[in-house]
């Protein structure tokens, strides 16, 4: 999702360029020629045929593929003592669904069922992301919805960044959906020039290409993905000024956020999301003035964390990938020339949003959640007082 930031009028201008471009070939950039069907009648199913899509498309980084796909994997976490409620996790553009894998875990803990799909173009090779329409995207949502429903009275539905957008529009035309859980909702970029990434799409392929070497997510991003994106962000805007939603929301996004409007959100919480019940954390400085807003500092120099980004919320400090010690650290941050290779070095690094740059300091992304049991529990504590105050009516 980030790479939606860097975006620009310039791609406009390239357009009188793109054909004497070379793409090189490289299998990464080469679209499989088709999507995974998402339609199945069971969850078992589509997670089983997900998979062995996967095993015969995706371009693999390690000599593990079996865990590139379990990865990648639309996923099911099974409480051990059943609440009798049930979530459903969608994740951002050019992530996977093991995104939601910290957060899922602690869900099924506190007795929640809960699934994470593979949203299409995704956990394969990047260059699939030309593929998908807006209908793919919504199509997978409202289906495992259903077959939720179909096994569930009460279910919620969460989403991170784009999915967030996603199941947004989702639950503000299903009333019964239970409420919402939205990790960095991008339902409006920080740059205004994504809005051309359609236009853009019709001329040059790519809005940015760097190396595959991430087992979790995809570091480019066709120009195809950023207007499919793009499109949810319109639509979830349009919900969101037509009618207000009544249901719990639980907000979690940082102040540092370099790839969505955090004060669109903020006044998207306050305006259209009247539950008494709903709670917002906010990862920053600034206090905000709903009183349902919880604040947290991230200026955290014991921990070399100068602010929060978009993508560590929602991940554990101990996640193996992520984490403080995780083997996925991403030193490629927009920071000054030379910064980056000394990151990689195993020079000493702190921890911020995309972007974020200080005297004498260089930054990596900031992965993980420092807040994140407490976030989690405020997570919980908000499902609970929902789930009391809708069995109350």
């Amino acid at each position: 999702m980030k790479k939606i930031i860097t975006l620009s009028l310039l791609t406009l201008t390239l357009m009188g360029t793109y054909g004497c471009s070379h793409e090189p070939v490289i299998p990464a950039y080469q679209a499989s020629g088709e999507l995974p069907t998402y339609q199945q009648d069971s969850f078992d199913r589509y997670q089983e045929e997900t998979q062995q899509w996967l095993a015969s498309h995706r371009i693999f980084v390690s000599e593990d593929h079996q865990k590139e796909i379990e990865l990648n994997s639309p996923t099911e976490y099974q409480p051990d003592q059943p609440n009798g409620e049930a979530v459903l996790l969608v994740h951002g553009l050019g992530d996977s669904p093991y995104s939601f894998h910290d957060v899922a875990t602690y869900l099924a803990q506190q007795g929640y069922l809960v699934r994470t799909v593979l949203l299409p173009g995704h956990g394969s090779r990047v260059a699939d992301l030309m593929l998908p329409s807006l209908e793919d995207w919504q199509g997978v949502v409202a289906h495992h919805t259903k077959l939720l429903q179909q096994e569930y009275d009460s279910v919620w539905l969460g989403g991170y960044s784009t999915g967030a957008n996603l199941v947004t529009s989702q639950a503000m035309k299903d009333d019964t959906i239970s409420g919402l859980l939205l990790f960095s909702p991008a339902f409006q970029p920080n740059s205004s020039a994504v809005q051309f990434a359609e236009l853009a799409s019709y001329f040059v392929t790519w809005a940015d290409q760097d190396p595959e070497d991430n087992m979790l997510r995809y570091n480019s991003l066709p120009m195809n993905g950023a207007s499919v994106y793009y499109q949810t962000s319109e639509i979830v805007r349009n919900d969101l000024q037509k009618g207000q939603y009544d249901k719990p929301v639980f907000v979690l996004m940082s102040e540092g956020d370099s790839v969505i409007d955090t004060q669109y959100v903020e006044n998207a919480f306050s305006q259209s999301m009247s539950n008494p019940s709903n709670v917002m954390i906010w990862q920053g400085e600034q206090e905000l003035s709903d009183p349902r807003a919880v604040r947290y500092s991230m200026k955290l120099p014991e921990q070399r964390i100068s602010n929060g980004s978009h993508m560590g919320l929602l991940f554990s400090p101990q996640n193996p990938y992520y984490g403080v010690n995780g083997s996925e650290k991403i030193c490629s941050n927009g920071q000054a020339e030379g910064l980056e290779e000394a990151c990689q070095a195993g020079e000493e690094t702190w921890y911020s949003a995309w972007g974020y740059q200080e005297p004498n300091k260089n930054h990596a992304r900031l992965t993980f959640n420092p807040y994140f049991e407490d976030n989690m529990h405020k997570l919980s504590e908000m499902m609970a007082s929902g789930t009391v105050m809708a069995n109350s009516k």
